[in-house]
C-alpha cells in the first residue's frame, strides 16, 4: 500500500523515473539510475512523486525494469504515476567505501583547479561507459572525466569541492 511519509526532500537520492506504462494491470517501465539495475527493486519504501510505496513488485522487462505498485493496480490509477522520479531516502544507502562518492553528493560542488580557476558546479553525472563525466555549469559547460588521482586530485563534500587537474578550454 501506498504511504504518505515523504520525508525531507533533501534527505533523497533519485534512483530512477517512471517512462512509460505496460497493459491495463497498472506495471509501469522504468528507467533505473542503480547498477545493475535490478538493485532498485531491493529498496523499500521506494518513494515515486509523491507516493511513498511500501508495498510492490518489480520485474526484469526486457532491457529495463517494470513496477507495479499496490493501489495502482490498473492502467488509469498508474497513470498518476506516470514521468516521476523514483527516490529513496538517503539513510538507505550503504556507506561508500574510501574513494568513491555517490553522484548526488558530487552534484552542487564547486569544481577548481590548482591555478584557482572556478568551472562552476556539477549540475549533474553521466555515465560513458568508459568512466563518469562531470557536467560542470559556470559560465559555460564543461564535461570534466570524474577519474580519480588522473583528472580528480581531491574531493571534499564536507565544503562541497572538487579539485581537478584540468584547464579551461579543454575539450
Amino acid at each position: 500500500m501506498a504511504g504518505t511519509d515523504l520525508g525531507n526532500l533533501s534527505d533523497r537520492v533519485a534512483i530512477g523515473r517512471v517512462v512509460g506504462h505496460h497493459g491495463l494491470q497498472g506495471w509501469l517501465k522504468v528507467l533505473s539510475y542503480t547498477e545493475p539495475r535490478e538493485s532498485l527493486l531491493d529498496y523499500r519504501p521506494l518513494i515515486i512523486g509523491e507516493v511513498v510505496a511500501n508495498e510492490f513488485e518489480g520485474r526484469r522487462h526486457g532491457k529495463g525494469l517494470m513496477i507495479r505498485v499496490a493501489g495502482f493496480d490498473d492502467r488509469t490509477a498508474a497513470e498518476a504515476l506516470l514521468g516521476q522520479t523514483i527516490w529513496i531516502r538517503r539513510s538507505q544507502l550503504p556507506e561508500p567505501e574510501p574513494g568513491e562518492y555517490y553522484w548526488s553528493d558530487l552534484e552542487g560542488c564547486r569544481v577548481t583547479n590548482p591555478a584557482g580557476h572556478e568551472f562552476g558546479q556539477v549540475e549533474r553525472m553521466m555515465s560513458t561507459g568508459a568512466n563518469d563525466v562531470m557536467v560542470v555549469r559556470g559560465d559555460t559547460e564543461t564535461l570534466i572525466p570524474f577519474v580519480v588521482g588522473v583528472y580528480v586530485t581531491s574531493v571534499d563534500l564536507e565544503r562541497k569541492l572538487i579539485q581537478v587537474d584540468w584547464e579551461p578550454g579543454y575539450l
